[in-house]
């Protein structure tokens, strides 16, 4: 069957930097499907990733490879054939457990076809040799990546209500009346939504600024305490080495006294930077809730434009009803007209008729 798709899910991507081997380098300008394979003809399981075209993982999975969750949303794993470490961003904890899970599970696979096929060259005690091409990696393409993307969800769609109709004796308006009532609503409305999007935006503005000012001090922070814990381990070493040597007890003595100090200073200097930490992530906590306000308001602000639009559509039937209604007053103003015309006409003969009667009466 060649190599198939067992598990594809959907994440950022980051090497380790190969010159400082500290920092993160991302591979992936955004998301990118993350799939693991198995090759069953030489029974191997592989982390494959593409941007494009281009293969930004490729790790074929041994039994002495382990992944590591370093946050709840990230995780990493060395691979000595490529000579670097892999990172993977997730959108939520679950997908990252459930990556880690499959990790797992490949990896005692893996081990468990190294140890079958170890079996197997004991029972023949033949030198198995592989092919020269042992080592090459199966074509892949974009398409070959979408195996079972658990990340994929079903389209969710929304029956907009129904918007009610007017009645059939409702009173006909004005335009300028009608205009006037709905202006005045809606600007208000919209000024007091405006004013307060506004002033979300400048706090979720300066709130990123300081987010991302904490983030990059923690792991500044974070860099120094690991300096400083190996440079205790390195005077504490240095402590017991010194004591070993008697000719030099008095200096050691003193050299000793010396380290002492520098570990209490930097025990202290310890303290304060966990405290400065624990600060940060209580403000990171602050800022996330403040996200959420900010996102509850614009939904709210979302649904009085829906609203707003609702009432555009009912000011624009009533419109149309409010000209129809004129036409019909004017076409019987017309009507009207007409006929007092023809009134008019037929009082004239009949007054002409009148006279000539009383002509004739006369005149007999």
């Amino acid at each position: 069957m060649g190599e198939q798709p067992i598990f594809s899910t959907r994440a950022h991507v980051f090497q380790i930097d190969p010159n400082t081997k500290k920092n993160w380098v991302p591979t992936s300008k955004h998301a990118v499907t993350v799939s693991y394979f198995y090759d069953s003809t030489r029974n191997v399981y592989r982390i494959i990733s593409l941007d494009g075209s281009k293969a930004i993982i490729n790790s074929t999975i041994t039994p002495n490879m382990t992944f590591t969750k370093t946050s709840q949303k990230f995780g990493q794993w060395a691979d000595s054939r490529a000579n670097t470490v892999y990172g993977l961003g997730f959108s939520s904890e679950h997908h990252l457990s459930k990556f880690a899970e499959k990790f797992q599970e490949f990896k005692e696979a893996a081990r468990l076809a190294k140890e079958k096929s170890q079996e197997k060259m004991e029972l023949t005690s033949t030198p198995s040799q592989e092919s020269a091409g042992g080592d090459l990696q199966s074509p892949l393409t974009p398409e070959s990546i979408n195996g079972t993307d658990d990340e994929r969800t079903p389209d969710v769609t929304q029956n907009s209500e129904p918007r009610a109709e007017p009645t059939q004796n409702a009173l006909p308006f004005s335009h300028s009346v009608i205009d006037r009532i709905f202006f005045s609503f809606s600007s208000a409305i919209s000024k007091h939504w405006e004013a307060e999007l506004a002033t979300l935006k400048g706090n979720n503005a300066k709130l990123t600024a300081a987010l991302l000012e904490s983030t990059a001090n923690v792991k500044q922070w974070k860099q120094q305490l690991a300096a400083y814990q190996e440079e205790a381990e390195r005077l504490h070493k240095r402590v017991t080495e010194l004591e070993c040597v008697s000719s030099q007890a008095n200096a050691v003595h003193t050299h000793k006294t010396e380290l002492n100090q520098t570990i209490q200073e930097l025990e202290e200097t310890l303290k304060v930077k966990e405290e400065e930490i624990e600060r940060l992530k209580q403000e990171i906590d602050n800022a996330r809730e403040l996200q959420e306000q900010r996102d509850s308001l614009t939904q709210k602000l979302q649904e009085v434009e829906i609203r707003n639009k609702d009432l555009e559509g009912q000011l624009s039937d009533l419109e149309q009803r409010l000209e129809k209604s004129q036409n019909e007053q004017e076409a019987f103003r017309n009507n009207l007209k007409t006929l007092l015309e023809i009134l008019d006409g037929k009082i004239f003969e009949l007054t002409e008729l009148r006279d000539n009667l009383a002509k004739l009466l006369e005149c007999s």
